[in-house]
C-alpha cells in the first residue's frame, strides 16, 4: 500500500468512525412524568409523521421537531423515518395539501426541545444525548 493510498484509507476510516459516533448521539425523550419508558424507531417514526398520535399505552403523543436544516432534525429523519430533508418536505407538503395532518412544532436547538417536552408529558421530541437532564426520560437511542 502505498502512502497516499494509506492517508486515503485512514482519513475514510476516521470520516466512518466519526460518523458513526455522531450517530448515537440523539435520543427521543419524553417528559419524565410521562408514563412511556421505551418505544421503537417504527413507533417515534409514527408519532413524528401524524400516522399515530397516541403512546402505545393510549395517551396523546405529541412531536415536537427542531429547525428545518438542523443537524439534528436531518439526522433524526434519516435515521429514524428513513427519510432525506427533501423527502420530508415533499412528505409534508402533500399531508398539508390533502389536509391529512400538519408537521409537528418546532423550536431551536436541544435545550428548547428539552424545556418544553420535560414541561408537557404529552409531547415527544429529540435531542443531543449531552442535553439529557432528570427533567426528560429516554425513551430510543438513535442510531
Amino acid at each position: 500500500m502505498t502512502k497516499r493510498t494509506l492517508r486515503h484509507a485512514l482519513a475514510l476510516a476516521f470520516a466512518l468512525a466519526a460518523g458513526s459516533a455522531h450517530a448515537a448521539d440523539l435520543v427521543v425523550i419524553v417528559s419524565a412524568r410521562a408514563p412511556v419508558t421505551a418505544l421503537r424507531a417504527d413507533q417515534v417514526a409514527d408519532i413524528f409523521l401524524s400516522e399515530v398520535n397516541r403512546f402505545p399505552d393510549g395517551s396523546e403523543a405529541i412531536a415536537v421537531d427542531q429547525n428545518i436544516g438542523s443537524s439534528q432534525r436531518d439526522e433524526f429523519y434519516d435515521r429514524v423515518a428513513h427519510r432525506s430533508p427533501a423527502l420530508m418536505k415533499a412528505y409534508w407538503t402533500k399531508m398539508i395539501f390533502t389536509g391529512r395532518a400538519q408537521p409537528p412544532r418546532e423550536v431551536a436547538g436541544s435545550a428548547a426541545v428539552r424545556k418544553l417536552v420535560a414541561e408537557n408529558p404529552g409531547m415527544i421530541g429529540y435531542i443531543e444525548r449531552s442535553a439529557l437532564d432528570p427533567t426528560v426520560r429516554p425513551v430510543l437511542m438513535v442510531r
